[in-house]
């Protein structure tokens, strides 16, 4: 038998791999808007109908590992136990989505820089973002459900949730993938935990009321129903949000990224 056999054939990427080394390719040499799929196509050497099978639009090769990155969150948030700390099990599930990341810093570095000169793919990055966002928060209104105020928890919960994460992996994609991308979303997410992991409790003194609990104010000593965002100056590193009950979540999100791009 010859020694040749197939290793030219067994030396080829995946057909989806090789998509997706062709767009890029593409998207550096000519940039994004002027590469089509017909040029993707071709540099693979494949035809339009192998590119669909695995990519809706030319939009999906820039961003191929969402929708399994989103089907792994999904599972994991669905095996979970109930004596599983919610907080803590959704901040394990962001860690996912960074993983993902980290498992080739050099390509999602190429992405990072792409989606940052093309507003249509930055769009679609945060419609990607949304639908982490809205998994963390089904799972937490799930455990929620009967509390007072349960489902805005839930909302401003897996909103800051997200926002600790992309804030540290930001960070780690403008440094070029340089240092350790665990550690710092790690980080991020420690003033989550450390944020909203307890209840809240009356503060002493204060007549018993159920609904107490749910004031966000009360453990940073503010007036509730002011929309506040602070870092509080100690080593636990809390971020303490503050909203008025009917305040759209994307302007919490806002005030939440703006307090820990200021550390």
């Amino acid at each position: 038998m010859s020694s040749t056999t197939s290793r030219p054939e067994a030396a080829k990427p995946p057909m989806r791999e090789a998509l997706v080394a062709a767009a890029f390719q593409l998207f550096l040499e000519r940039g994004y808007e002027q590469t089509t799929v017909d040029d993707i196509v071709a540099l693979a050497g494949v035809g339009r109908r192998s590119f669909f099978r695995y990519f809706p639009s030319k939009e999906d090769v820039v961003f191929p590992d969402h929708e399994r990155c989103l089907a792994d969150m999904t599972a994991f948030l669905a095996a979970s136990e109930p004596d599983h700390e919610p907080v803590r099990r959704v901040c394990d599930a962001a860690r996912l989505v960074m993983l993902m990341y980290a498992e080739n810093p050099s390509f999602s570095v190429q992405r990072y820089r792409l989606t940052k000169r093309v507003p249509g793919l930055r769009a679609y990055e945060l419609s990607v973002v949304w639908r982490y966002e809205r998994a963390l928060a089904a799972y937490l209104r799930d455990r929620f459900a009967g509390t007072p105020d349960g489902d805005l928890r839930a909302d401003v919960i897996a909103a800051a949730t997200v926002a600790a994460h992309n804030n540290a992996l930001r960070s780690w994609l403008w440094s070029d993938g340089q240092g350790d991308a665990a550690e710092a979303v790690d980080h991020a997410l420690g003033s989550v935990r450390t944020a909203f992991d307890a209840a809240p409790e009356p503060a002493a003194g204060a007549p018993a009321d159920p609904r107490a609990g749910a004031r966000a104010g009360a453990r940073a000593g503010v007036a509730p129903g002011l929309p506040l965002v602070t870092a509080l100056p100690d080593e636990d590193d809390v971020v303490v949000v503050v909203s008025r009950r009917g305040a759209p979540l994307w302007r919490v999100v806002q005030e939440i990224e703006t307090a820990l791009a200021r550390k």
